[in-house]
């Protein structure tokens, strides 16, 4: 009789937890949407993330990758989707922030089309180069940029992309005008990459890492203020002489506006005890990413944190002179 009480007490403690009106949500599948194609790393963050909470609110989530400028395609999808819970969007820097001002005409305004959940995971950029470029160090790719660069291209995930903008950062510092060849994602991209038909690539280190590590591409540059654990004796472009470089992109879930708050909610909490799983926290931080601390993880520390992502981007955007139809 004592273990039943007690049994009962718990499930009355946890349902308070709840908010009233999501204890019924999912009643089916979710769509998770992901703006890029599939093998870079929104897709396999994203992935990683649907799984485990999908496990906890007991419904499946199906990943969906719908690509397109830079990203703007498949988030916009869901910045118009019915506020029902029904689409999911797992998105970032680029998509959310950097768009807003590369674009002229940004499909969507982040702040009043999308309803924040839970910032998830930041993770830094890499500078990665074709494996038979004839460099070594970030001087040395510097130089070897600036003697060729009327001939040399690199790649990105889409116009307006967070891999885009850190090599525009990339240029602007070394003082060249590289061609862009815009993917529509980080796995197409590094495809050209290993097959050496682009010249570099500015990246965050989830989706080159495996690269990295089995040699078929080079790592020349961390561009993040620090060194990070997985590759310990790359050196930041600080460090090699380059400043203002710096970028890490960061990313998290997010709904249509209008997505009833206990939804919100319910989300957010099953996101959170998906971060603190030992399994997820073992997969992300083995890809290089890190998952934020708790408190930044709320829907309202991500709402005034994408805001203050879009007024940081700005005038650096600006001043590259890049912007995008």
């Amino acid at each position: 009789m004592l273990k039943m009480k007690v049994g009962a007490t718990l499930v009355g403690v946890l349902a308070l937890t709840v908010p009233s009106g999501a204890q019924g949500w999912p009643t089916r599948p979710v769509t998770m949407t992901v703006p890029f194609a599939a093998g870079g790393t929104t897709d396999v963050l994203g992935r990683i993330m649907a799984e485990r909470v999908g496990e906890i609110l007991g419904q499946q989530f199906v990943v969906e990758n719908i690509g397109g400028a830079g990203g703007m395609t498949g988030s916009n999808r869901v910045a118009k989707a019915p506020p029902d819970g029904s689409q999911l969007l797992f998105s970032g820097l680029g998509p959310l922030a950097l768009s807003q001002t590369l674009y002229k005409k940004p499909l969507y305004n982040t702040v009043t089309d999308l309803a924040p959940v839970a910032l998830i995971a930041e993770v830094p950029l890499v500078l990665v180069a074709r494996r038979d470029l004839p460099v070594g160090t970030l001087a040395e790719f510097i130089a070897y940029a600036k003697a060729n660069h009327a001939k040399m291209t690199f790649g990105s995930a889409g116009s307006g992309s967070a891999p885009h903008f850190g090599c525009v950062l990339l240029n602007m510092a070394m003082g060249t005008d590289i061609t862009h060849v815009p993917f529509r994602g980080s796995g197409p991209a590094l495809q050209e990459l290993v097959a050496g038909r682009i010249d570099f690539y500015c990246d965050a280190i989830t989706a080159p890492l495996p690269h990295i590590q089995a040699n078929t591409v080079k790592a020349i540059a961390m561009l993040s203020s620090n060194r990070v654990a997985k590759l310990p004796n790359l050196p930041t472009a600080r460090e090699q002489g380059l400043a203002n470089v710096e970028a890490d992109v960061w990313f998290g879930f997010f709904f249509p506006r209008g997505t009833p708050d206990p939804i919100v909610h319910r989300l957010h909490q099953a996101t959170v005890e998906a971060m603190a799983t030992p399994a997820v926290r073992h997969r992300v931080e083995g890809l290089g990413a890190t998952l934020v601390e708790r408190e930044r993880a709320t829907p309202e520390y991500l709402a005034a944190f994408v805001r203050s992502e879009i007024d940081r981007w700005a005038p650096p955007i600006k001043a590259s002179g890049v912007s995008m139809e």
